[in-house]
């Protein structure tokens, strides 16, 4: 008696598919593939965990201060007090940034240029007074990572002042740099908390893995380039709404949303039309975004702050206790917990800065751990090249 199964197989004809190649296919964009071996961060998306130079990040943010974490990634451990006076000291004598520099903010703003803009072209300029930039050594580059962090900010207030029609303010020597950045803005003293919530802000972004503007300034770096060419080529990076330009939705969303009484029916027509809500679930964290966390006790903190904006500063902290009540409802296990875009939003308007500003206000602190990878890529002195696999046509020949 015929098998069955054998039966089967005889009676049914199968047309041949293209031959299965032995060749594994190469994930797209790199997803997946180390690409260097770094101390700097390390980003646990299944347990929500973010290493910065070997601490979690919620023992740094809110307790060192945004220069000394800087030091952190720029040497591997926390300044002592003597070094971070001196640190402090050096920094504060190298925020004034160029007349050539300050042109460039003049122009940008005059024609509306995007803040993040005026950010990558005036960065560019930061070398004209620092002699040659062939030096790739540690020290020198030590000495560009201090120039460039301690001018950045001066270019977004800057370019924030002239936007508005206003003077750009000369940096003072005895501020921090979050607390000088809120001065050069307003011109007066600025509200403590609202310089802890900066300060802290900057930390919880200064780094996060192999991200795209971190790939980018390792990748120029790799090349035997200097340090501004890769803090430059990083910026121009983060500008992409995919990595940088997420925050300023957030406040749409809530602009739409108006008032208290709206949110709940806003919300769930929003899910109901499967559209997403904006400052809520994150690609790479599974369960609670630890940033989101950290900047979350800091909106608590600044609820009891002069705010420029108060009623939208509440209305965004009753949207978001409804939203995360209303997807533990509608999508179950989903994990869609608010994330770091939402309180970025809910900090930097609450200080008085508007959605264009929110990118460059990123490239600020981020620019501490391009600084840092850019050092630890000299240091290796290799050259990133991967391979592309070609999918184009063969055996062409001219016709003529």
């Amino acid at each position: 008696m015929q098998n069955c199964h054998t039966h089967n197989r005889s009676i049914h004809h199968v047309t041949p598919g293209p031959p299965v190649s032995s060749t594994p296919v190469a994930p797209r964009g790199l997803d997946g593939v180390i690409a260097v071996r770094t101390r700097l961060s390390h980003v646990d998306g299944q347990n929500g965990v973010l290493i910065i130079g070997g601490y979690q990040l919620e023992e740094l943010a809110g307790r060192v201060s945004f220069e000394e974490a800087a030091h952190l990634l720029w040497t591997g451990r926390l300044p002592t007090t003597a070094e971070a006076d001196a640190l402090f000291n050096e920094m504060t004598v190298l925020r004034p940034i160029p007349e050539s520099a300050m042109a460039v903010v003049y122009e940008a703003a005059k024609k509306g240029a995007p803040p993040i803009d005026a950010l990558r072209m005036a960065c560019s300029t930061l070398s004209l007074d620092r002699g040659s930039t062939s030096d790739i050594s540690h020290d020198s580059d030590l000495s560009n990572a201090k120039m460039l962090v301690a001018r950045l900010p001066t270019i977004v207030a800057a370019y924030c002042r002239m936007a508005a029609g206003q003077q750009p303010i000369a940096p003072r020597s005895d501020l921090s740099l979050a607390a000088n950045f809120l001065y050069m803005v307003d011109g007066k003293e600025p509200d403590p908390v609202a310089v802890r919530a900066l300060d802290t802000y900057w930390v919880t972004v200064i780094d996060h893995g192999m991200n795209a503007s971190t790939f980018t300034a390792r990748v120029i770096a790799s090349t035997r380039s200097d340090m501004v060419s890769a803090v430059t080529g990083a910026i121009g990076a983060m500008k992409g709404p995919l990595h940088g330009g997420a925050p300023g939705p957030v406040l749409d969303m809530l602009r739409d949303i108006r008032s208290a009484e709206r949110t709940e029916e806003w919300v769930r027509r929003e899910l109901a039309a499967g559209r997403r809500i904006m400052g809520f679930g994150h690609r790479i964290y599974h369960v609670r975004d630890p940033r989101a966390e950290v900047l979350g006790k800091v909106a608590e903190e600044m609820a009891g702050a002069v705010l420029h904006d108060r009623a939208l500063f509440d209305l965004a902290r009753h949207v978001e206790t409804t939203v995360v009540r209303v997807l533990e409802e509608v999508r179950p296990g989903r994990s869609l917990r608010t994330n770091v875009e939402f309180y970025t939003a809910l900090v930097l308007q609450s200080i008085g800065l508007q959605p264009p500003t929110f990118v460059a206000m990123f490239a600020c602190g981020r620019s501490a751990g391009w600084c840092a990878h850019v050092i630890e890529q000299h240091s290796e002195d290799h050259l990133i090249r991967p391979q592309s696999e070609y999918i184009g046509v063969r055996g062409r020949t001219l016709q003529r």
